[in-house]
């Protein structure tokens, strides 16, 4: 494999602002690939593609290269000769790559594989929370979560069937197989841009991990009732509620950020979902308005985001144990007073994009005990372990109101 000097320069240039800067990793990248209109597929997935693997491997090769954050240009440079090193890529003869101790790096890279919190390249914080609360399940889990994650579409079953978008983009040369378990849910064989194929700017799908599209089913709507998202954000589960609906009924979504509102009237328009209702939670007026007035009320709760590190390798530099704490608190006022919005005899799906016991079936533990949750009984819960599934942690809890 040849460097280019324009494409590594944009690598580093990415780095500086995510590790530096502190910005959003998805965001710089955004704005990074639309530098060079020259630029083909292959080119930004170079780019996109080790620009994510330093930002996972990050702790590992800054250990390796002997740099401190915030790192300098040069630092940079070599975090990059460590990654080109270690995936044997020969490093062209540029003034930033002089004297790379080739050598080195793989020996010091073997030496540090044996310590977990380097060879899985996390914060010393999180591996011992995550070893407290998983034991030796911890191991395969952090593990899992530093492969890189399959693209997943959700079909849109309220435009067309999965059959029909694998055989439209398999016209396209995009091959995709179809999922055991996951009804409405194709994995692409390669990873490929599918935002710019006319399918999917006509609403015939979403890209919508697996794990994730088990949790509308979880809720299990049912035409005509009325269901309340109560952290819709920009409505990826709200949209997969609409087509089991089959837009029949009432989707209240709610959420505190009127932007993600905004987004998610825009891609229920795409979607020929007509049943939702964006609502923004400008006061607890607005929950008790409807205190015990839905069917259903999906609480898919803020979390440490832990199940999801496959997409969003900078969150593991990003997540504080102090965040943790707050938003473990958080998760059980949504579930004091989200739960009131539920009519006697209707139901609640709490769900978490997290595996970590804390967030999940210890926070419906404590809710079941007080005095709020004493209407309530579980019914069932599921942990989806990414080491098992490939996908995506989650956490998903159904009660039952008397």
């Amino acid at each position: 494999m040849r460097l280019h000097r324009n494409l590594v320069f944009a690598t580093i240039d990415s780095l500086q602002l995510i590790f530096n800067e502190k910005k959003q990793a998805d965001k710089v990248l955004k704005n990074t690939l639309k530098r060079d209109k020259r630029w083909g597929s292959r080119d930004r997935g170079f780019i996109a593609e080790t620009t994510y693997d330093i930002v996972r491997w990050k702790r590992l090769y800054a250990k390796i290269a002997d740099v401190k954050e915030p790192f300098k240009r040069d630092d940079l440079f070599r975090l990059f000769a460590v990654w080109a090193t270690l995936r044997g890529i020969k490093l062209p003869d540029w003034n930033y790559f002089e004297g790379t101790p080739t050598r080195r790096i793989k020996g010091k890279f073997d030496e540090l594989s044996a310590i977990r919190k380097y060879r899985e390249s996390i914060p010393d914080w999180l591996d011992k929370t995550g070893e407290k609360e998983l034991g030796n399940q911890w191991d395969k889990e952090i593990h899992s979560l530093n492969e890189l994650a399959p693209v997943v579409l959700r079909v849109n079953t309220l435009k067309t069937s999965v059959k029909e978008v694998q055989n439209k983009l398999s016209e396209l040369e995009i091959e995709t197989k179809q999922l055991k378990n996951h009804p409405d849910a194709l994995l692409l064989k390669e990873r490929t841009n599918v935002f710019t194929t006319q399918l999917f700017k006509d609403g015939w799908f979403e890209v919508q991990d697996a794990s994730s599209q088990r949790v509308a089913r979880f809720l299990n709507p049912k035409s005509g009732m009325r269901v309340v998202d109560a952290c819709a954000g920009a409505g990826g589960k709200t949209l997969h509620i609409a087509s089991l609906m089959e837009n029949k009924g009432q989707i209240i979504a709610l959420d505190i950020y009127k932007n993600k509102l905004k987004e998610l009237k825009r891609r229920a328009k795409r979607n020929g979902a007509h049943n939702i209702e964006p609502r923004v939670i400008e006061s607890s007026k607005t929950i008790k308005k409807l205190f015990e007035k839905a069917d259903k009320v999906l609480i898919d709760a803020p979390c440490s985001g832990l199940g999801i590190l496959k997409r969003n390798p900078d969150a593991k530099w990003k997540l504080q144990p102090e965040f943790l704490t707050k938003i473990k608190q958080t998760q059980q006022e949504l579930l004091q007073s989200y739960s009131r919005m539920v009519k006697p005899n209707g139901q609640l799906v709490y769900a978490t994009c997290s595996i970590l016991p804390s967030e999940n079936n210890e926070q419906v533990k404590k809710f079941l005990t007080s005095e709020k949750g004493k209407d309530f009984s579980l019914l069932k819960e599921e942990t989806i372990l990414p080491s098992t599934s490939g996908f995506d942690g989650f956490y998903m809890a159904l009660l039952q109101k008397k």
